[in-house]
């Protein structure tokens, strides 16, 4: 293939990438989205193999089948909840590839064209560099945050006296080290800056704590994008520097989005993660003092058959239960009844960005249905019910009355204006942020307490009778 028509190829590549971001903008677009980014892979991946350069493809083949029998595999038996942790492995797939990328380059730069061992051009020198440094720090903190995510590492913040000057000071020396390897081309500063990379990875998603983990996954699928624009340049590929700048920049804005979300600054999150498991067992303790209304699952059929409009809230117990299949049962015997029922999404809900969306999405629940907190919240006011499945601090009124409360400015759903409030949770336990939820107490609040689906199931059979 003639160097223009690779660059042509790749331009349309890159053109299907940017209508896959735009599809994937909208649920009724989403599918569309899908479409287009799948012929720009597939489009780049044929003309990669089709350029002059490409000598042997036994190896090539090789890893296409490994890595796409690897990746079949996952898609067919990951469970819906365990998609942000799958996302977290791939970004840290991404930085790694990074890394081995920029090392290869540096230590053969005549294959590809950027020098020669010991004087290397020093733009590619500024490009490894920053790509190296950005690939190491994604792919150890994205370990971190799968740990995290699944349970291997404690979801509270793990902090230590002098941490963030220690991280300071490890940012400083590094990008001193990123100076000095582009003025010197010294081998031993390289794999420095490679190792302070891959340390300061891992120290800075450690005290982040389980509350903040939508922001981290974002901020590391933007992390990917740049490391993947910086090997661009190394590699001269255009199709990876503008998918990379893509990825990195929507990454960027989403991370803006779920920290506004969270009325977070974005320092905030990386300085003073908040929240974990930890300290449900001790909030459980208090709350089990005081008075709580509790019903079942007969109680809450008798109250959502009564009611005329109906506000579903998700948050990550439902993910958990995988209790949205029965929760969609539900709500259309409902509508059945004449119920108008809505689903109220909070842009932190779940452990990514999007996360209750997909889930809905996955048990057909109707897209007209699905509103943002910003669209719903009002309605509450004038709404009988609201009924909060698996969800906690995105429903704290802490976030608006308590400013001594971590997450006091946060914008939360305003459950507790509507005319009752059925809560399903496992138990009286707090959140991700480890802190009570005054909404447990309120007198116009039933607490269902189970798991989920369960309850879900159980409400059927009483509305079935």
């Amino acid at each position: 293939m003639s160097v223009t028509a690779s660059y042509l190829a790749y331009l349309v590549s890159s053109v299907c990438c940017i209508m896959a971001l735009r599809g994937l903008s909208g649920p009724n677009t989403a599918n569309n989205g899908l479409r287009f980014g799948i012929a720009g892979m597939a489009l780049a991946i044929l003309t990669t193999l089709a350029l002059h350069e490409v000598q042997s493809y036994g190896l090539i083949i090789l890893g296409i089948a490994v890595g796409g029998g690897i990746g079949a595999v996952i898609a067919k038996k990951i469970e819906m909840t365990a998609l942000p942790q799958l996302v977290a492995a791939f970004h840290s797939l991404v930085g790694l590839a990074a890394v081995l990328i920029a090392g290869a380059a540096f230590s053969n730069p005549e294959a590809y064209n950027i020098g020669t061992p010991g004087d290397i051009h020093p733009g590619s020198l500024i490009e490894m560099s920053l790509g190296v440094a950005i690939g190491a720090v994604t792919f150890t903190g994205s370990i971190i945050a799968f740990g995290k995510l699944q349970g291997i590492i404690p979801g509270a913040p793990v902090v230590f006296p002098g941490q963030h000057p220690l991280n300071a000071t490890l940012g400083a020396v590094l990008l001193g080290l990123i100076v000095l390897l582009c003025s010197t081309g010294s081998p031993f500063l390289f794999w420095a800056i490679v190792v302070l990379a891959l340390a300061l990875g891992i120290l800075m998603i450690i005290p982040i704590g389980g509350a903040d983990m939508p922001v981290i996954v974002s901020m590391l699928n933007s992390y990917s994008g740049w490391a993947a624009a910086g090997i661009g340049f190394t590699l001269h590929n255009n199709l990876l520097i503008i998918v990379g700048a893509l990825v990195g920049s929507s990454g960027a804005i989403l991370s803006y989005i779920m920290c506004k979300g969270m009325n977070r600054s974005f320092f905030n999150v990386i300085l003073g993660g908040f929240g974990g498991e930890a300290a449900g067992g001790a909030a459980a303790a208090a709350a089990s003092d005081r008075p709580v209304k509790i019903g079942s699952a007969e109680d809450a059929a008798f109250i959502l058959k009564n009611a005329s409009s109906v506000i579903i809230v998700p948050g990550y117990g439902m993910a958990v239960a995988q209790a949205q299949h029965a929760l969609r049962e539900m709500c259309d015997l409902l509508k059945e009844e004449g119920v108008k029922v809505r689903y109220a999404i909070h842009p932190v809900a779940g452990r990514m960005p999007g996360h209750m969306n997909v889930l809905l999405a996955e048990a057909s629940v109707p897209y007209d249905e699905v509103q943002e907190l910003e669209e719903i919240n009002r309605d509450f006011a004038q709404t009988d019910v609201a009924f909060v499945i698996g969800a906690n601090d995105i429903t704290n009124p802490a976030a608006k009355k308590d400013p001594s409360s971590p997450i006091y400015g946060m914008p939360i759903l305003d459950v507790e204006s509507a005319g009752t409030t059925l809560f399903v949770k496992r138990s009286l336990g707090s959140g991700y942020a480890g802190i009570d939820n005054e909404l447990f107490f309120y007198d116009n609040t039933m607490m269902l307490l189970g798991d989920a689906k369960a309850m879900c199931e159980g409400i059927i059979k009483a509305l079935e009778q």
